[in-house]
Order: structure tokens, then sequence, then C-alpha cells
């Protein structure tokens, strides 16, 4: 194990399990021919939510609309959610007008915006093709990584189609270009969701044991 700081160029390696995401270490694996990478160095760079937003569409995985009644949620577009201030939400349109121009002047001029989509708020995590799919409510330990969960309240567990969630989040994997990924929907009363995060490496912190086992057997085929 290296740190991606100290990454400079892995030649000697069969394959390489990066969880790394600065620009300069994804250029070095970008460069190497022959290497195997998970996750791959293009489906890190398809995670920032610009590019992420165009995959999902592409795709056909349902998103939250551009507007509703219910507020909007701003976030960064050029790379994916390091820290709280990259993911705002506004409750009204003047809102979202200051928070732009929040974003400007801290030098962020690529940005998604979208409706708040009421619902439960469900996170997943998955190994794409070796059949490990979880999902789990946050209201339900109360585990949050910036808090933003309580805008969508103590979750009903509305039912839902497990089976095509887990098919859609592999058809998106694949499509950004990841083996390793997580992410967040909305599950609506009825039955319906809202995909509004995806990304690399999240924490499987509800689920580590498994998804251990799991990442280890696709690095050992």
């Amino acid at each position: 194990m290296i740190s991606e700081l100290a990454l400079k160029t892995p030649i000697a390696y069969d394959a390489i399990f990066t969880m790394g995401r600065e620009p300069e270490t994804l250029q070095t694996l970008k460069a190497l021919k022959g290497v195997r990478v998970i996750n791959t160095p293009e489906g890190i760079d398809n995670c920032a939510r610009t590019k992420l937003q165009a995959i999902m569409e592409q795709t056909g995985i349902p998103v939250p609309p551009k507007e509703g009644p219910d507020g909007f949620w701003l976030k960064r577009g050029d790379a994916a959610a390091q820290s709280k201030d990259d993911v705002q939400f506004a409750a009204t349109k003047a809102e979202l007008i200051e928070k732009v121009a929040a974003f400007e002047a801290r030098g962020i001029h690529e940005y998604v915006v979208s409706a708040h989509v009421v619902g439960d708020l469900v996170k997943f995590y998955g190994v794409a093709g070796s059949g490990f799919f979880r999902y789990f409510y946050p209201t339900d330990d109360r585990q949050s990584k910036f808090g933003d969960e309580q805008r969508n309240g103590d979750a009903h567990h509305y039912p839902f189609d497990e089976t095509r969630l887990q098919q859609q989040m592999e058809q998106l994997a694949k499509a950004v270009g990841l083996q390793v990924y997580g992410g967040d929907c909305i599950i609506r009363s009825d039955g319906s969701w809202a995909v509004i995060d995806f990304n690399d490496w999240p924490s499987f912190s509800r689920c580590r044991p498994e998804a251990a086992s799991a990442i280890a057997g696709i690095i050992e085929d």
C-alpha cells in the first residue's frame, strides 16, 4: 500500500487497487498500459457531478427534475463532493441565486441544480458483477456524513422494487466505468425513485465485512 502522493510510475504492478482522486494520480494511472486498475481512472473522473449527470440522463437512470415545489440542491460539478460546502440546499429560487453566487466566489463555475425530492433517503453499496448489493436507511441508524439526510426526515420505508434498483445501478456502474460503487437515491411514496448521488469508494461502513469479501473476489478474478 502506498499513498497516492507517492505514486509515480507503478510499472511493477500486475494490478492496482486505487482509492486515489488527485488529478495527478488519475493521469498516472491513465498512462499505464496492460495494468488492471480498480476503479478505473476514467470511472473516477466520470464521478464529477456534471459528467455523472450527463451519463445518468443518457443511460435513462431516473434523476430528480430540474425544478419542484420543495426547494433545490446545488452541487459542485467539477468533482465529487469533498466537503459540506460542495452540496447546498436552497429553499427558494432567491436563496439558490445567493448560493450560486457563493459558489462563483469560491471559484466553482461548474455546478448542477436539481429539485429536492420528497421521500425516503436510501444509501446503497455495490460491487459490480459480484452479486453484492446492499441498501440502508441512514435515518434508521443516524449515521451521517454532512447531516443533509435530515432534509427528508425519518424513513417511511416505502416499498420498492429492490431487484430493479440493483439492475439499474449495475447498468450505471458499467456506463460510468466503476466496479466498486455507492450512492444515494430517494424512494417516493409510490415506489419510484430518483438517484441523487453515485460515486467511487463509499465508506461501506454499514456492510464492511461483506463488501470486503466481494471486493477481494473481483481483485482475485
